[in-house]
């Protein structure tokens, strides 16, 4: 199968890596080719797993028409903040059938669906979403990367609803026997863990983080009270999801820690904090889990709460504090249903939407 993999962070990386050994035609593309540099005077990247260190070879570029012609399947495992800016660059290159991943997307297949048709981009295309990168993993430079362990079950989300059948059928090939159906977009992005894992993190661990050169908050900074807060907090997403009438499995955060049953399986949080890759710095101010997971995601499940009649007191509770921290005013300039323009529609129009599309 063909598939181009967009972005130069962890994830991408471990796509790539995962996708050349697959088999697949794998085509890589950034938006600074002079990142590349390293890569390609190499001749590809180097992968490390529980199967050992190996070189894989791989050609980036910076031709993003050249990137996405003829493929079948798009993942983009970038920061939910480079969505829009992504989906412009897509919008004149997109065809009938070609399928976009975003693991996780925080909503991002709405807004990028939006932004393309807005464009003029009239291709019968899909977005899908899931609730986690597949990858635990690590850059451990420009050329390498670990992974740590692989999602084994990926609850997904396609919009427009009316092609999930297809669309899964595509992102399954390029992960076999992970992928499980979500009813819609709205369904896959109130899967994302993010938001649910890693504000309580950052914001109990504050102190410590700041101090600290490195600190790890999987390992100590995850503690019996946090994890109240987290088992709260996911209480509050269930909640949601319930009320919007979405289906168990809801995957709650606890199987993460307690089951093998949640996206990554087996001993995966033991698998996290052996590597001792997470073991790094952090900058409250710039680091995705504040500015993604918390000002974009966070913000996100606190205003689909409100449209849904859904009181979600930690959540936005956390996210005023978060803003606290960050000096910035999340609930007003996140990623909400009122910002995108959703919050005046009922139930049933955004079911409607969500299964025909824009």
């Amino acid at each position: 199968m063909k598939i181009t993999v967009l972005g130069g962070g962890n994830g991408s990386y471990a796509a790539v890596a995962d996708f050349v050994e697959a088999g697949h035609d794998v085509r890589w593309w950034r938006r600074d080719r002079a990142r590349f540099a390293e890569i390609t005077e190499a001749g590809g990247i180097t992968v490390t797993d529980f199967n050992g260190t190996r070189p894989v070879a791989i050609a980036p570029t910076d031709d993003l028409e050249a990137a996405l012609d003829g493929a079948e399947l798009i993942v983009s495992p970038t920061p939910a903040n480079a969505q829009e800016d992504l989906a412009a660059r897509l919008a004149p290159h997109m065809r009938d059938g070609q399928v976009i991943y975003l693991p996780p997307g925080t909503f991002g297949s709405y807004i990028m669906a939006k932004i393309m048709r807005d464009a003029g981009c009239t291709a019968d295309f899909s977005i899908a979403e899931t609730g986690t990168l597949p990858w635990l993993t690590r850059k451990q430079s420009e050329t390498e990367v670990r992974i740590t362990t692989r999602a084994s079950r990926l609850p997904t989300g396609v919009f427009p609803a009316r092609n999930t059948e297809s669309a899964l059928a595509v992102i399954g090939a390029a992960f076999p026997g992970a992928i499980e159906k979500s009813e819609d977009a709205l369904s896959g992005a109130l899967m994302n863990a993010g938001p649910i894992i890693h504000p309580p993190l950052i914001l109990m661990n504050a102190g410590p983080i700041e101090h600290f050169d490195q600190w790890d908050i999987h390992n100590e900074g995850t503690q019996p009270s946090i994890r109240r807060v987290h088992t709260a907090l996911d209480n509050e997403r269930i909640a949601i999801r319930e009320a919007l009438g979405y289906d168990a499995p809801h995957f709650p955060l606890a199987d993460h820690y307690e089951t093998s049953d949640w996206m990554y399986g087996n001993l995966a949080h033991d698998k996290l904090v052996g590597s001792g890759d997470w073991h790094e710095h952090l900058d409250l101010q710039s680091h995705r889990y504040m500015r993604e997971d918390t000002g974009l995601g966070l913000a996100f499940l606190v205003s689909v709460g409100e449209w849904a009649g859904v009181p979600c007191p930690v959540a936005a509770g956390l996210l005023s504090v978060a803003g606290a921290v960050a000096g910035d005013d999340f609930r007003a300039d996140g990623r909400t249903f009122e910002r995108l323009g959703l919050a005046g529609m009922t139930v049933g129009d955004v079911q409607t939407m969500l299964k025909d599309g824009i």
